[in-house]
């Protein structure tokens, strides 16, 4: 894990709550226990209350995989309970044959196809475990008009959770020369990329964050 992506990671072993806000003492300047301020600087996307996997946004999460693309990597995206409070589970294997090398759960910011404005907050906000590997937080927007362009950003997820604070500055373009404009983003997706490997990766939160 990047020192970039450490601010706001919270004492290992917390479980997710069901409003899906952790606080601490970098997290918004919120107090430890303390909700209120990181709920008023942030915009939740999701914290999977709707049992359909449809965001707070009114867009659905879905897996995809590089079978798009000819390859034979496999992946699920699933609505699962961890501690009384609701994740999704994203697992798959990413297999390399035929060029492939990837799968994901995808979700579109906007239901028609608009472009979302992400101007006023400073980057995401995501609660996570997983099983010890590093995966990718990838960001679309609509400067990126080949299906292999991205903003991409990368974490570590180990077995507890842990609450990540990835600021806009973190995304690096890929086989993109414009930087980000995070007033014209698409869609973001979390990604299991670029080896072979099983990827099994809970997602409890996630929200813009200021």
């Amino acid at each position: 894990m990047t020192d970039l992506v450490r601010r706001g990671l919270l004492l290992a072993g917390l479980a997710c709550t069901a409003s899906g806000v952790l606080a601490s003492d970098s997290v918004a300047g919120a107090r430890k226990g303390d909700d209120t301020v990181a709920l008023k600087n942030s915009l939740v996307i999701d914290d999977f209350a709707d049992p359909g996997l449809v965001s707070r946004l009114g867009t659905p999460w879905r897996a995809v995989s590089d079978r798009v693309m000819g390859g034979v990597s496999e992946a699920s995206v699933t609505r699962e309970a961890d501690g009384g409070s609701a994740c999704l589970r994203l697992t798959g294997d990413v297999r390399l044959e035929n060029n492939g090398g990837f799968v994901q759960a995808a979700l579109n910011l906007t239901p028609l196809g608009e472009t979302f404005d992400a101007s006023a907050y400073t980057g995401l906000r995501l609660s996570v475990r997983g099983n010890g590997e590093r995966y990718g937080l990838h960001l679309r927007s609509a400067d990126n008009t080949r299906p292999w362009q991205s903003y991409r950003a990368s974490f570590d997820a180990g077995p507890d959770v842990v609450t990540l604070e990835i600021p806009f500055t973190a995304f690096q373009p890929y086989r993109s020369d414009q930087p980000l404009d995070v007033s014209r983003l698409r869609r973001l997706g979390l990604v299991a990329i670029g080896r072979a490997f099983t990827a099994d990766l809970a997602l409890c939160h996630i929200a813009f964050y200021r």
